[in-house]
């Protein structure tokens, strides 16, 4: 009746795009709600995986650092970091992650919860699940946001039941879906117009991992543009200067030691992979005391993809809120295409972004991560059923890690080198559009 009403009142042609827009918005809300169905079984898998395993190293990794953290404090930690298996890895997180090691720490003692099979790798895994749940959520709304930009529904089911993000999410054990979550949030409220809100989120997932402040010109060139930078800036300060505020003014050195100059592992992805299988001295190494050969590769690497980053984030400053997902999609491109070091986990970082540049690439990046990561936990765990994941590094030749690695590496490389050439050919259109003008 009030369809019919207002047919009556606008202009032919309004009424009838309305008319068809009703359906279409209804049809989207109902897809949603299968979307957020199938996402909330994941989620429940998610919980049932992480409640019956271990998970892998890092696991055991944050349980040894929570001790130290109770024992000697978060400086001690950064300093010393922890000894277990063969391995020696360094605490390079920030801040809020050590809060909240200790916290679960203590509440996994909790006699009602020892008591209900609640263990610490549980409670270290389920703030990833929600986040994981939260991303899909935040996606659901883009797309009744935005009805010119429809991520498909298939590709968005498939990201509600990514293998990847169960394998990662559900049984390895680490923060990268909540630093996803952060930043996929960041990068909405640009969508929404809301600096402030853009501004705590973005440094939300600066608090969890240091990674996201690569992509820092992105969402400040876009406020920029739009002559509300302040708006944005001050509350990403004041927020990272007090939850930073301990190792800032008791020891800045060793916090930028450690969380700011952390090199990841050479020789277990992409270039650094190929590098190592040479066998060459100067591509050795693994983590510590790089030979120079390895440094100046990776420290080059690490310049050239800063730099791809401030130039895609100032040339399209300009464009359409959305486009700022795009930036975010762009700049993970090249991150993991050139990056020194990659562990398996953070193959979810990129994942939304790279949804709503390319359902069809992320399709591809999906099916290529989900057979390495599912090769190498098998191979970690020693096969079916997984329980714990053990990661022995290599000091001699490449990283195991780096063989199962491939396959996502490669597609991200090509996919790269496909949307280059998408914007050469964009980019000449439109000269061509300009001289004949």
């Amino acid at each position: 009746m009030e369809l019919s009403l207002r047919r009556h009142l606008l202009s032919p042609a309004r009424a009838n795009a309305e008319a068809k827009a009703a359906p279409a918005e209804t049809s989207v809300r109902r897809q949603n709600l299968v979307i957020l169905g199938a996402a909330l079984v994941a989620f429940m898998l998610k919980l049932a995986i992480a409640y019956n395993t271990f998970g892998t190293n890092d696991v055991a990794a944050f349980y040894m650092f929570a001790g130290s953290l109770r024992e000697h404090g978060l400086e001690w930690t950064y300093r010393n970091g922890v000894i277990f298996f063969s391995n020696f890895p360094i605490f390079n997180h920030p801040p809020l992650t050590a809060y909240y090691l200790e916290l679960i720490a203590n509440l996994s003692k909790n006699p009602l919860l020892e008591g209900s099979g609640i263990t610490f790798p549980f409670l270290l895994r389920t703030p990833g699940i929600i986040a994981d749940f939260i991303s899909v959520i935040v996606l659901t709304r883009m797309r009744e946001t935005l009805p010119d930009r429809q991520i498909p529904q298939w590709g968005m089911l498939l990201f509600a039941w990514s293998p990847v993000s169960i394998m990662v999410s559900g049984f390895h054990g680490n923060t990268d879906s909540i630093m996803t979550m952060f930043l996929l949030v960041a990068a909405y409220m640009c969508l929404r117009e809301q600096p402030v809100l853009c501004g705590i989120f973005f440094a939300l997932s600066c608090q969890i991992k240091i990674i996201p402040l690569l992509f820092l010109p992105i969402p400040l060139f876009f406020w920029l543009k739009r002559e509300t930078a302040m708006r944005f800036v001050v509350p990403f300060i004041v927020l990272n200067l007090a939850l930073w505020i301990q190792p800032l003014t008791q020891f800045p050195l060793l916090f930028f030691r450690n969380v700011f100059s952390y090199n990841g592992y050479w020789g277990g992805w992409g270039i650094s992979y190929w590098l190592k299988l040479t066998q060459w001295t100067q591509f050795d190494g693994n983590f510590f005391n790089l030979p120079p050969g390895s440094a100046i590769v990776a420290q080059s690497l690490k310049i050239g993809i800063i730099c791809a980053v401030i130039v895609i984030a100032w040339r399209r400053r300009h464009l359409s809120e959305d486009a700022v997902f795009d930036s975010f999609a762009y700049g993970w491109i090249v991150f993991f295409a050139f990056a020194p070091s990659i562990c398996p986990q953070y193959l979810v970082w990129l994942a939304p972004f790279i949804l709503f540049l390319s359902p069809k690439c992320y399709g591809w990046l999906t099916i290529s991560a989900a057979l390495a990561l599912f090769f190498l936990y098998n191979d970690l765990t020693g096969g079916l059923p997984w329980y714990i994941g053990i990661a022995r590094n290599n000091p001699n030749g490449a990283s195991p890690t780096g063989a199962w690695m491939i396959w996502p590496w490669a597609t991200l490389f090509v996919g790269m080198l496909l949307f280059w050439r998408n914007a050469l050919m964009v980019t000449s259109a439109s000269r061509v559009k300009i001289a004949i003008s």
